[in-house]
């Protein structure tokens, strides 16, 4: 029961949290009454059906020694101050007496404190703050987390100030961006419970909050803001039931995607060689120097973003009939299912027999092992990466798939033999005999085609415009720049054009 607590907590930390803690130490001092347990759990709500609802089930019951039972206590009395100061907001309340002001009258040999307010603050703030604070465990979260964001912007011109009180500005900031993350994580539960039917808008908005507050939290965050704008564009149009609706969210949800992988590798260039130099000294074990910026990015909005982002995903693509899967080289293959971290770690093996690997990540600069039939991601490389034109030339099936529970049942064929049936938007898979491994299509020696090339001539131009895109002058992809003009709503802006057309590096060197 402690490893599947201990994995909900890593991946979604809540309120029930300090339940769930309490609930362990009144069993522990009831001499291990199970019975205890469930009753502080059932006061507090929580049934064994909701241990189960949560994306990191628990299924357990607790079972202890009772050698371990003063341990137990001890960590789990301080466990339980740390998850109290993230949910019900002690840390926050702290940050805000400092920022307001407060006196605290000296008893017997304590000396008496008196915290004069921050000079200067907003006209409403403290009425803000105050409101924050009545709310700050609501289950309802939307006012708060309104609230919490108007502070913050309420709070940001301070911060770039120069201050004696900047140090309380910077915990007050900290402490709202907290309150925000823990606040979301709540209505997460509720999303992430409704299952098909949750309602898209309502996901939006929490994503929108979420976003921005990331923003709040960001210097260069001009892509942030250009997202949050597109998220905004896509509840509108959702609402007034426009039919490109989904379309259009999930090219915004796409580019917000871009944007937290990039903001993740900034985080690790800034951090990373920090902590690897301060581990080092301080002797810490290599693998928790690994992990710190991942740990630190988890504990920011960043994350809960991308958990909400991945939440609304499924929707959009079935919604927009966008399917589970994108198939970036459509070939039917039988293959032995293989399954491995990344593919850069296994480009450089030879596979005695078909394979079909499902990988979980592809950059898009790998090379695709030999004797391998088709990859299977769900990461999302780039149509035009290395990795996919290969699988392209090499006739290797390459699709990523988006259904986590299609891509679970694929890691659970581990070893058997399939079949892959991929479509221009689809893969359909099944398993099939060894006798059938001679007959598929990827064992057939057909050879190579037989093709002709012909040499493209200079036709006088050394650059042209897109109107002038012809197969005379260009390639495939500078003419697609010019198919999709007219063809495309105009809210899709078609990029600004121009070409070398063929012809133009030989007649240049010539010259």
């Amino acid at each position: 029961m402690m490893e599947e607590w201990h994995q909900k907590l890593h991946n979604n930390t809540s309120p029930d949290d300090v339940v769930i803690c309490q609930a362990l130490i009144d069993y522990i001092k009831s001499d291990f009454d199970i019975s205890i347990y469930w009753k502080t759990l059932a006061e507090n709500g929580i049934t064994k059906e909701r241990l189960l609802s949560y994306d990191r089930a628990i299924h357990s019951d607790p079972s202890f020694r009772r050698d371990q039972k003063d341990g137990l206590l001890r960590d789990l009395g301080h466990y339980m101050r740390t998850l109290k100061a993230v949910h019900s907001g002690a840390d926050l309340e702290s940050a805000i007496s400092n920022c307001m002001g407060y006196q605290a009258e000296g008893e017997g040999f304590m000396v008496g404190v008196q915290i004069n307010p921050v000079a200067d603050l907003p006209s409403g703030f403290p009425e803000l703050l105050r409101f924050i604070l009545q709310h700050v465990e609501d289950r309802n979260v939307e006012a708060l987390i309104e609230g919490l964001l108007e502070a913050r912007q309420e709070l940001r011109p301070l911060l770039l100030k120069s201050s004696d009180r900047l140090k309380d500005l910077l915990f007050l900031d900290i402490a709202l961006d907290s309150t925000v993350r823990t606040a979301t994580e709540r209505a997460y539960e509720e999303l992430n419970n409704a299952g098909p039917e949750v309602n898209p808008v309502k996901i939006m908005y929490f994503i929108t909050l979420v976003l921005e507050n990331l923003a709040l939290s960001s210097d260069d965050n001009e892509d942030l803001i250009y997202c949050l704008k597109g998220w905004h564009h896509a509840i509108s149009m959702c609402k007034s039931q426009s039919a490109h609706w989904a379309l259009y969210a999930k090219s915004v949800l796409d580019r917000t995607r871009l944007g937290l992988s990039s903001k993740a590798e900034w985080y690790h260039r800034i951090l990373q060689p920090s902590a690897e130099y301060l581990g080092s000294l301080l002797e810490v074990d290599p693998w928790a120097i690994n992990i710190f910026t991942e740990e630190v990015i988890r504990a920011g909005s960043a994350a809960t973003l991308s958990s909400l982002i991945n939440r609304l995903d499924p929707v959009l693509r079935e919604t927009a009939h966008l399917g589970s899967w994108q198939v970036i080289s459509p070939v039917e293959v039988v293959g032995y299912v293989d399954v491995v971290e990344e593919l850069l770690a296994v480009q450089n093996k030879s596979y005695d027999r078909p394979t079909i690997l499902v990988a979980k990540s592809v950059k898009g600069e790998e090379e695709i092992p030999d004797g391998t039939v088709a990859v299977l991601t769900p990461d999302m490389p780039d149509v035009l990466s290395h990795v996919s034109v290969r699988a392209r030339n090499c006739k290797v099936c390459f699709a990523t798939c988006f259904d986590p529970k299609i891509l679970a049942d694929l890691q659970a064929n581990k070893g058997k033999l399939l079949r892959l049936k991929p479509s221009s938007a689809d893969v359909v898979y099944s398993e099939v005999k060894e006798g059938d491994l001679a007959d598929s299509s990827n064992l057939k020696g057909d050879g190579p085609s037989s093709i002709t090339l012909v040499r493209k001539q200079f036709g006088g131009k050394y650059a042209i415009s897109a109107e002038e895109f012809t197969p005379e002058m260009v390639g495939a992809k500078s003419r697609n720049i010019s198919y999709l003009k007219g063809k495309v709503p105009s809210w899709v802006g078609i990029p600004t054009s121009v070409a070398l057309p063929f012809g133009v590096f030989e007649k240049v060197l010539a010259d």
